[in-house]
């Protein structure tokens, strides 16, 4: 393999790979290989048609695909090594040349880590932010923990009214047709919840059981069903039940069945203090927020555009991972929110910026201020990976290699670099 490197604008760069022309015949010859069992012509037994009379019959080309794939998944990784470049985004990949005989040439178009140039990052001023619980808020969480402790209780006297959990039959139509996954059956709905688009909690609120009613609603613009997007839809209901939430009473035996307490002041003292440290962990946060933007704003750096595609990306999917826990599919997010995968990125843009620059100026103020991580630092952070995901360390050390353990120290690097310069900082 051999490499040349061309330096592009905007911090981007080109790679152009030569693969030697042997090897890429011996990649169209792992192809044959892989392929010739399924391929069955009179006069040959299956898996026996020679390689060369493929070639005569259909032509080179049939095993260049495989080929090309295999040149590129053994030369990329080693072009990465040699250029020295350091490389944050997947590569646009381009096929130059192609041919049996010939060498084997692509480009890679890649994003390259930009350069930082740090302003004033110590003695940065932010507006202070005060911590108070107040009663108010005592009282809001108590109304949660009731909630969560409520009976949904069936009610069969009067209409449906915000905050019910009703239950009903409904299927949507568009131009008079019915449309794909617009049907339901016995489906359990928390008017106010906004599950469903448009108003059509609202036109339930009213309705009583055993009535069957239109909904009208618009799908939006942007809706992820093409077909359907802004168009005007019906939807035939038909209320089959409505449950009231039932509140437990606030008092000592409510305080034992809910806590350690056995009672309700005692609960309450409890609660405010743990909204105490809540409020006083998020002060910090947003405090170091408070100091972090700043100090972007005295920094200058260029980001490439698919640095920024990357980082979307990924914040996609870790939302996918998180909603998986509740059992939704980000396909099915989508669905029930109208979202888009488009808008979801677009969305996102500003967040994955001010993310990529955090990194970037906390990672070149630890290399200002000669921040190191000791072999001891590391070890606590995976005695406390392996607790977290309850493995003895020993094994996790096993699991973990050089390069794992070297992103963990950036990691503890960059949160040392939080530290300073938020200590630094003026409070007004």
């Amino acid at each position: 393999m051999s490499l040349t490197v061309e330096n592009l604008e905007k911090n981007m760069a080109k790679l152009t790979i030569t693969v030697p022309a042997d090897e890429f015949v011996e990649g169209m010859k792992a192809s044959y290989n892989k392929q010739k069992g399924k391929i069955s012509i009179p006069g040959f037994r299956k898996g026996k048609v020679p390689q060369a009379y493929l070639e005569k019959m259909y032509g080179p080309e049939m095993f260049y695909e495989d080929a090309a794939n295999t040149c590129m998944e053994n030369s990329y990784p080693d072009a990465l090594d040699e250029c020295g470049l350091d490389v944050v985004s997947r590569p646009e990949i381009d096929v130059v040349q192609m041919e049996k005989g010939k060498e084997f040439i692509y480009t890679a178009t890649v994003a390259v880590k930009p350069e930082v140039t740090l302003g004033d990052y110590k003695g940065i001023e932010i507006e202070k932010t005060e911590v108070e619980v107040t009663d108010a808020d005592v009282e809001a969480e108590l109304l949660n923990v009731q909630k969560q402790n409520a009976r949904n209780i069936p009610v069969e006297d009067r209409a449906a009214k915000m905050d019910d959990e009703v239950t009903i039959d409904f299927e949507g139509f568009v131009d008079g047709e019915a449309f794909e996954g617009g049907k339901g059956e016995n489906y359990q709905l928390t008017l106010g919840s906004h599950s469903f688009i448009d108003t059509f909690e609202d036109q339930i609120v009213g309705k009583n059981i055993g009535e069957a009613f239109d909904v009208n609603v618009t799908f939006p613009e942007d809706y992820q069903a093409a077909d359907l997007a802004g168009k005007p839809a019906v939807f035939k209901c038909k209320l089959n039940g409505i449950k009231e939430t039932e509140l437990p009473e606030l008092d000592d035996d409510f305080a034992a069945d809910v806590s350690e307490f056995d009672t309700l002041d005692e609960y309450k003292a409890d609660i405010k203090a743990t909204l105490q440290a809540k409020k006083e962990k998020a002060a910090k946060n947003e405090k170091e927020g408070k100091v972090i933007d700043k100090i972007i704003e005295n920094a200058s750096m260029e980001i490439p555009e698919p640095m920024i595609e990357t980082q979307k990306e990924q914040m996609m999917n870790e939302f996918a991972q998180q909603i998986s826990y509740q059992g939704l599919s980000i396909e099915q997010y989508f669905q029930f929110t109208g979202m888009t995968r488009e808008k979801f990125l677009e969305t996102a843009t500003p967040e994955a910026e001010r993310r990529i620059k955090s990194r970037l100026v906390l990672e070149a103020i630890a290399k200002a201020e000669n921040i190191e991580v000791s072999e001891d630092e590391l070890n606590d952070e995976l005695k406390k990976m392996a607790d977290m995901y309850q493995m003895d360390i020993e094994q996790l050390t096993d699991l973990v290699g050089d390069a794992e353990k070297d992103a963990i120290k950036q990691d503890i690097a960059v949160q040392k670099a939080v530290d300073v310069v938020t200590e630094a900082a003026v409070e007004k």
